[in-house]
């Protein structure tokens, strides 16, 4: 019984270890991108700006836990039953905006850590306009579609379904009402 125990423990840490590092290099992905972006914008107008692409490192790692701590709470999973369209937008959606939500409290945390105010600790989002935070949730939103798309369908079909399906060569697709031949 007690080796049953921890082999579940062993495994459960295994698998939230591999969700963790997935979705750690996907969004280091995307905020690499952002960083990227940032560099090429600003180079064009003649603005030094040094690149740090540590900053996309570290906050990857903690959008990648707070994405794992949301999933295990069951955050935004309201339309898992329904065509699978409506689960990728709304956790695209509504992830966009927690990264945004918690990109925003960590700069007030460490701003308030660092003896300034919660207004002043407040990052530059967007040129500080709505149109400019609605134009970094879309960016936001439009990355995440393609993680929460990989997501669902190994929801539904199965995450080792899923990896044969993508990687292994002459991988067959049968419907749930087809069957082999």
């Amino acid at each position: 019984m007690e080796s049953e125990r921890r082999r579940s423990l062993k495994e459960k840490v295994i698998h939230e270890v591999k969700q963790l590092f997935f979705m750690f290099f996907y969004l280091w992905m995307v905020c690499g991108l952002f960083v990227l972006n940032q560099t090429v914008v600003l180079g064009e107008r003649n603005i030094g700006y040094t690149a740090v692409h540590g900053v996309a490192l570290v906050n990857a790692l903690v959008l990648a836990k707070v994405m794992l701590i949301a999933e295990d709470v069951r955050f935004a999973n309201r339309f898992e039953n329904r065509a699978l369209i409506y689960p990728i937008l709304l956790k695209a959606c509504a992830f966009a905006v927690l990264f945004i939500v918690a990109y925003a409290l960590e700069k007030v945390v460490v701003g308030l850590v660092a003896g300034e105010t919660a207004s002043a600790s407040l990052p530059y989002l967007g040129a500080d306009t709505l149109k400019g935070l609605f134009c970094v949730w879309a960016i936001m939103f439009v990355s995440l579609i393609p993680f929460f798309t990989i997501r669902e369908i190994a929801r539904v079909i199965g995450g080792r379904e899923l990896w044969n399906l993508v990687f292994r060569r002459g991988t067959r697709v049968f419907t749930l009402t087809s069957s082999p031949q």
